[in-house]
């Protein structure tokens, strides 16, 4: 299920749910029934059934239960595990956090939130520090670059600023997030905000690589083409078995998420293979170090 996003409004919860509502629509087509049947099962409108579909709307388990029994599934594994992700999704969608007072919410505070209930993410960047690395002087460097038509506030920009540095209180915590990242060397040379902050960051980097729970390697420009050279993307896993990868790409003009299985293993497997041609990570760290250097 892969999806274009505008930023209308905080969908951060809805992510699980669209799973749900995806493997909820494949069984009822497999089974042959009409939305107006399924929603007849449970004395519900159509509508209904469509917004449960779309995952726009929390789940209850006897729903579920009678859904499933009308779509002729007896495996009680998948009936659980619908009623887990079911689960899972309520509780999303009543977390309040932090991040929803962020400037300009839509997939922005998605993203967020997604991140704050991950175990790992594994980013690939071609041109930019991850944010979750990022010092503030990059971090404002960056907004204000991107200021035309998104970021012109000075306020608005230093709450940005605020929230990427509160983001990376993941990577310090009791059970810290565990990041894999991979960075095209571009993204070390390319002087954002200038040499001065460039070093700082380039520092803040080698600094972050010595975290046990980060993982940070680069891709030299020697290597040439690699699968992944067509933009930056981030996998998103969670502790929850039932919770499927969550593939989170910018565009220049919206936000893709790719959210089935099958997508997320493709994703997985060109990260790894860009994974495996990229610097080890003592060698990623000298050649981040010898380009600060020149800096």
């Amino acid at each position: 299920m892969r999806r274009s996003i505008e930023p209308t409004g905080n969908r951060a919860s809805t992510v699980l749910g669209r799973k749900l509502g995806g493997e909820l629509l494949r069984l009822r087509d497999a089974a042959g029934k009409t939305q107006q049947q399924a929603a007849a099962s449970i004395n519900a409108t159509g509508t209904k059934i469509v917004k449960m579909e779309r995952g726009w709307v929390p789940m209850r388990d006897p729903d579920i239960r009678v859904l499933c029994e009308f779509y002729g599934v007896e495996d009680r594994k998948v009936v659980g595990r619908l009623l887990e992700l079911a689960k899972l999704d309520r509780e999303r969608r009543k977390a309040k956090g932090w991040w929803q007072d962020t400037p300009h919410p839509g997939t922005l505070s998605e993203y967020i939130a997604l991140e704050d209930a991950a175990s790992r993410v594994r980013t690939w960047e071609l041109s930019l520090i991850p944010g979750l690395f990022q010092t503030a002087e990059y971090a404002r460097s960056l907004a204000v670059s991107e200021g035309v038509g998104v970021w012109e506030d000075p306020d608005e920009i230093e709450h940005l600023v605020e929230i990427r540095m509160r983001r990376q209180g993941r990577l310090h915590e009791e059970r810290p997030l565990q990041v894999y990242a991979v960075i095209w060397e571009a993204a070390l040379r390319q002087l954002i905000g200038g040499p001065d902050v460039m070093r700082t960051q380039l520092e803040r980097l080698l600094e972050v690589a010595q975290l046990p729970n980060v993982r940070l390697q680069v891709l030299p420009f020697h290597v040439g083409g690699h699968p992944c050279i067509t933009g930056p993307f981030t996998i998103i896993s969670f502790a929850e078995t039932e919770a499927v990868d969550v593939v989170h790409a910018d565009t220049i003009a919206s936000t893709v998420w790719v959210e089935n299985e099958a997508e997320g293993a493709a994703y997985s497997t060109f990260f790894d293979r860009t994974a495996r041609l990229s610097l080890a990570q003592h060698d990623s760290a000298l050649l981040i170090n010898a380009i600060r250097q020149e800096m």
